[in-house]
């Protein structure tokens, strides 16, 4: 069956939390999505200054936060596609194993600041339209500021959508786990477990 419109949910997902998993069904109900496709990324080419988690730890991590949500899926196609994991490459092959009529991008409203730095950015916009997640109170004022240099029709193709759980953050949930802090209640309780038996976050990552 041809999907109408669907979203694809980017990010390092290191790890995979409750924010996430908010957004993604806030932007599945607001938008009326028939599937929410979470693609941990590959080698993400803006986070090249430190280091993330082996790709096998945060596709399984996305996979068991997932598993109860029928409109949710995980790909693995940027873990297995070599070189940078452009966000452009990986829109065009939503496209081609999904065939839906209209596909939305699911990221933070701080990565979408570096949005004018992205490969074929104008094509990408013109290919989706993005909802940049944000936490409630986020000054949006540097994103319209960051934003004068496109065109107004593409402008028009970023949507800001507030997410309240969004105030937990996967750098937090590491800091928290190396200091011997609770995680319980910030993720998935499948997800803590998964931390704990394979003895991640236990030295930095950056």
């Amino acid at each position: 069956m041809q999907l109408r419109k669907l979203a694809v949910m980017g990010g390092t997902f290191d790890p995979v939390h409750y924010g996430h998993l908010v957004a993604a069904e806030g932007v599945r109900h607001e938008f009326q999505l028939e599937k929410v496709v979470f693609v941990p990324a590959g080698r993400p080419p803006h986070k090249t200054d430190h280091r993330i988690s082996e790709a096998k730890h945060r596709l399984a991590m996305t996979t068991l936060a997932v598993a109860s949500n029928p409109f949710f899926e995980v790909s693995d196609l940027e873990i297995n596609r070599p070189g940078p994991s452009y966000t452009f490459d990986t829109v065009q092959e939503v496209y081609r194993r999904y065939r839906p009529e209209e596909v939305f991008f699911i990221t933070g409203a701080d990565a979408v600041l570096e949005i004018l730095s992205w490969h074929r950015v104008q094509e990408l916009l013109k290919r989706c339209c993005f909802i940049a997640a944000t936490r409630p109170g986020h000054d949006l004022n540097n994103l319209k500021e960051r934003l004068q240099e496109l065109p107004p029709h593409l402008i028009a193709r970023i949507v800001p959508l507030e997410v309240p759980a969004l105030a937990i953050s996967s750098s937090d949930i590491r800091r928290r786990v190396r200091a011997g802090k609770p995680i319980k209640y910030l993720l998935p309780e499948v997800v803590e477990e998964y931390i704990f038996i394979h003895g991640l976050y236990q030295q930095d990552l950056h």
